[in-house]
C-alpha cells in the first residue's frame, strides 16, 4: 500500500511552504546510496557542504516519486541539476530557520503523526506498518514531516504579513470566473496565487544573497 505522508499537510500555514520544494515535499527513507570513501563535495552553501552521497540519495527519491505519480523521467543530467538546486535552496532556509531560533517540538509533530495517520484511516501502529511495507521507516519519516514543518514555519515568518487579498481583486476574480465561484473561495484562490508568487520571489532573493558554490555546474 502506497502511502503518500503529507497528504493530509494541504496548504501548510499560509499555503506557502510547500510549492516550493515539489521534490522534497513527500517523505521517504531510502536506503542510502553506500557512502564511499571518494565521496565529493557537490556544492557549498554559506560553509555548509552538500556532499555527492546526499544528491544521489536524493535523485533516488525524486526518481521514486516521478515513478509512483506515473511520470516519465526527465534527462539524467536535468534531474540532477534541478535536484541540486532544491537541495541548495532548502539547505539556505533551513540555515534561517536554525538562526532565527526556529524549531519543531515533539508534541506538535507527534499530532501532526497522529493526524496523518488518521487521514489514511490507521492508528500510528498500522501506519508505521504500511509504511515499512513500503520500505520507509516511521523514523526517517518523522524527520522529513519535522523539516517541512520546520520551512512552513520560517515562510510563516518570512512572508505573512506580504500577502494581502482586496475586495476589488476578488471581485475581478469571480468576473473572470464567470461567477462560478463564491466569495470565498475567490478569495482563497487569489491568495494562493499571491502567496506563491511571493515565495518564488523570496527564494530568488535569500538564493541571491546566499554564498553557494555549485561544483556540479562548473565541472569541478
Amino acid at each position: 500500500m502506497r502511502i503518500s505522508p503529507f497528504a493530509t499537510l494541504g496548504a501548510l500555514g499560509l499555503a506557502l511552504c510547500l510549492g516550493a520544494l515539489p521534490l522534497t515535499a513527500v517523505a521517504q527513507d531510502f536506503q542510502p546510496v553506500q557512502r564511499q570513501s571518494l565521496d565529493r563535495i557537490v556544492a557549498v552553501v554559506n560553509q555548509q557542504a552538500i556532499m555527492h552521497s546526499q544528491l544521489e540519495e536524493r535523485m533516488a527519491q525524486a526518481r521514486s516519486q516521478l515513478a509512483a505519480q506515473g511520470q516519465s523521467l526527465p534527462p539524467e543530467s536535468m534531474l540532477r541539476e534541478y535536484v541540486l538546486e532544491q537541495i541548495i535552496l532548502e539547505e539556505i532556509q533551513l540555515q534561517m530557520a536554525a538562526n532565527a531560533g526556529l524549531s519543531v517540538d515533539d508534541t506538535a509533530l507527534n499530532r501532526q503523526m497522529r493526524e496523518i495517520a488518521e487521514s489514511n484511516n490507521m492508528t500510528l501502529d498500522q501506519f508505521a506498518d504500511a509504511l515499512e511495507a513500503d520500505g520507509l521507516t516511521m523514523a526517517a519519516v518523522r524527520e522529513e514531516i519535522r523539516r517541512e514543518m520546520l520551512l512552513r514555519e520560517l515562510h510563516q515568518r518570512q512572508l505573512g504579513g506580504r500577502v494581502n487579498v482586496s475586495t476589488r481583486e476578488v471581485e475581478r476574480f469571480i468576473e473572470q470566473q464567470g461567477g462560478n465561484v463564491s466569495h470565498e473561495q475567490a478569495r482563497q484562490m487569489v491568495f494562493q496565487r499571491k502567496a506563491n508568487e511571493a515565495l518564488d520571489a523570496w527564494l530568488q532573493e535569500i538564493r541571491a544573497d546566499a554564498f553557494v558554490d555549485n561544483r556540479l555546474a562548473s565541472g569541478s
